[in-house]
């Protein structure tokens, strides 16, 4: 197993950004695997290290597949590019993203997809419903924000952060998912287990026959067994996941 030789990051950038840069650049090249990207539209940020109030985002115009460490737009805010780009952002697209890093000081990487299993939950009355061993991981841990329209005003942005409190992941109602992680590699595991999570009461509800809901009690155990000691998830997945990429195509590195 070979592992590709670690870049000397460009100039004025330090190697802790750059790292930053690497991982996010991996998220959203798994993404694309996954198909949970959206044409050009929808995005992943990371606050960038020792710079308070600054994130990485995607360059719009670009799909998932085609972000690498070096494309990756740095910016505040108020998604104000910061330092010398050729690239433009989703100033609108970052509305979400931008309420989230700064009401949750554990926010260091916001994912907002329309992954199509998350949306169709999204849209049912219920909600999750802990079905599965992967939907427990979120029971009584999940936001909910109902849908307002495209553009996501102030007023709304407060109403989104009141929904999604401490939680880590939100079902945004007729729109899509929303996950906060204290790492780049934790919130891709959550999303990847909310996805999973999603698509399996999916299924299950095909088969219309009645569904066997596990009691309260068991549930909240399995929560508990399944946080463990809190400790950031993806410690362990985010390695061999980024081998699979290096193994497919280590671009992403550029």
């Amino acid at each position: 197993m070979t592992t590709p030789a670690i870049q000397t990051p460009p100039a004025g950038i330090s190697a802790a950004e750059w790292q930053v840069r690497v991982d996010l650049a991996a998220c959203y090249r798994l993404c694309a695997l996954k198909n949970w990207d959206d044409l050009i539209y929808t995005h992943i940020s990371a606050t960038v290290p020792g710079e308070e109030g600054r994130f990485l985002i995607n360059p719009f115009g670009f799909r998932f597949d085609e972000i690498t460490a070096s494309n990756l737009v740095k910016i505040d805010l108020q998604g104000n590019i910061i330092g010398d780009q050729t690239y433009r952002v989703n100033v609108t697209g970052f509305a979400i993203h931008g309420a989230v890093h700064a009401a949750r000081a554990d926010a260091m990487c916001v994912m907002h997809l329309h992954n199509e299993n998350g949306v169709a939950v999204g849209m049912q009355q219920g909600g999750l419903l802990p079905l599965s061993q992967h939907a427990m991981r979120f029971y009584q841990q999940m936001g909910y924000h109902d849908y307002e329209g495209l553009a996501l005003s102030p007023v709304e942005q407060t109403r989104l952060i009141e929904r999604l409190g401490d939680y880590p992941a939100m079902l945004l109602r007729n729109h899509g998912t929303l996950i906060s992680g204290r790492t780049i590699a934790e919130a891709y595991v959550l999303m990847d287990t909310l996805d999973k999570a999603c698509s399996f009461q999916l299924k299950a509800q095909s088969g219309g026959g009645a569904l066997n809901i596990p009691p309260p009690e068991v549930c909240a155990k399995t929560y508990k067994e399944l946080l463990g000691d809190g400790s950031p998830e993806g410690i362990l997945e985010w390695p061999s996941l980024l081998r699979k990429l290096d193994a497919l195509s280590p671009s992403y590195r550029d």
